[in-house]
């Protein structure tokens, strides 16, 4: 529970590293009412889906010693990849006028992604940001565990 005062026509981003809802406050601070106005989604398959190679090795220096090196997480890859579509979307949308005010809701390491991708068109707008994960929550609990 956050406690936040959302403003009418206050706009809101709930995202992950999957999913991007884009919602408006067409109520107003003291009882909001969070409508959708867009989803993104991204298709984003297991590492395991997405490659099938097994990790590369490299010489340790002269000998025949050689030392694995870390797998691809190619899942969390695209998840970082995500994150930057959702803050070039929002920042043709700041450059067009579509909203003055937002509030970013994501898990930290989605909010620490999407903060080094904004604009500063767009973070000059951020009025609040929550690290939590709502994406698969219904507007009615989101208003609920941010408002509350």
């Amino acid at each position: 529970m956050t406690g936040l005062r959302i403003e009418h026509d206050s706009w809101v981003l709930v995202g992950d590293g999957e999913k991007a809802l884009f919602f408006r406050n067409e109520g107003d601070a003291d009882y909001p009412n969070l409508q959708v106005l867009e989803v993104l989604e991204q298709d984003n398959p297991s590492t395991a889906d997405q490659g099938t190679d097994a990790p590369g090795r490299k010489s340790d220096g002269p000998g025949s010693h050689r030392s694995a090196m870390e797998p691809t997480d190619w899942h969390m890859i695209e998840k970082h990849r995500f994150a930057k579509d959702i803050a070039d979307r929002l920042y043709a949308l700041a450059h067009k006028g579509k909203f003055s005010k937002l509030v970013v809701v994501a898990p930290p390491v989605t909010l620490g992604d999407l903060r080094k991708a904004f604009h500063k068109e767009v973070t000059s707008r951020i009025v609040a940001e929550v690290d939590k994960t709502l994406t698969g929550h219904p507007p009615g609990k989101i208003e609920k565990v941010l408002c509350t």
